[in-house]
């Protein structure tokens, strides 16, 4: 039983990731080059507000603390990432077999996103795929046998959102909206605010409002990217 729990979660959380990374990123060293550059800048991220929490004692055992600062170091990683990309297009399309990389200038916002998400989930998650591998599972006699699954469904949201903020983000500093730019922070101040709840066991009001956000954010980098309902029905008919 433990096993499937573990196999359930580690596919609902990663099984989509995993395919956006075959199909889309896998078949390009440049594209994977970014990915990882963007997972370190992420891990540096972390690192950051980790030592931040570390020194200021008094404010160890509020997780709100910690969670504000370590979403003001992705931000400001995630601008760092695009100030770099936006440097280095023209010597990527020099050292790649594919000289149509930079053509899309969002292609590699996209690759970012997924890379800084990837890790993001990856830390997330990874200790509690441990535990979910016994011995002895949740919500037999304490716990809550909804927390392995409900554990995985956030990670899986909260890489899909740092892939749709990372188009959405590297669009608005393109297009000097920054709406856009703002609608990234807001709302990722806002969802990591939310998993706060999970402490309490409200899974439910974690969840929901995440997952709007997820589809609201999904539609935004849509749009942002030049997608099109006339677009994304060509695209299906095409291959049917």
């Amino acid at each position: 039983m433990t096993l499937a729990e573990f196999f359930s979660c580690s596919l609902l959380a990663f099984g989509a990731p995993l395919v956006m990374f075959s199909l889309t990123v896998a078949n390009d060293p440049v594209r994977i080059i970014i990915m990882i550059a963007a997972a370190f800048g992420w891990l540096l991220s972390f690192l950051l507000s980790s030592l931040v929490w570390y020194a200021v004692v008094p404010l160890r055992s509020y997780l709100a603390f910690g969670m504000v600062f370590a979403v003001i170091f992705q931000e400001g990683f995630r601008y760092g990432m695009y100030l770099l990309l936006r440097k280095t297009e023209e010597g990527l399309k020099e050292i790649s077999e594919n000289h149509n990389i930079g053509s899309n200038k969002l292609e590699m916002a996209y690759v970012s996103g997924l890379g800084f998400g990837t890790m993001s989930g990856a830390f997330a998650l990874v200790n509690v795929l441990a535990d979910s591998v016994g011995p002895g599972t949740l919500g037999l006699h304490s716990g809550t046998e909804y927390f392995f699954v409900t554990s995985a469904a956030m990670t899986l949201c909260m890489i899909l959102l740092n892939t749709f903020w990372s188009v959405i983000f590297f669009s608005g500093f393109d297009e000097k909206n920054y709406l856009k730019v703002g609608w990234v922070v807001l709302s990722h101040f806002f969802v990591s605010g939310l998993s706060l709840l999970n402490s309490r066991e409200l899974y439910a009001a974690t969840i929901l409002p995440s997952y709007i956000v997820l589809l609201i954010t999904a539609y935004v980098a849509f749009r942002s990217a030049g997608g099109s309902t006339a677009k994304l029905v060509q695209s299906f008919s095409s291959r049917s």
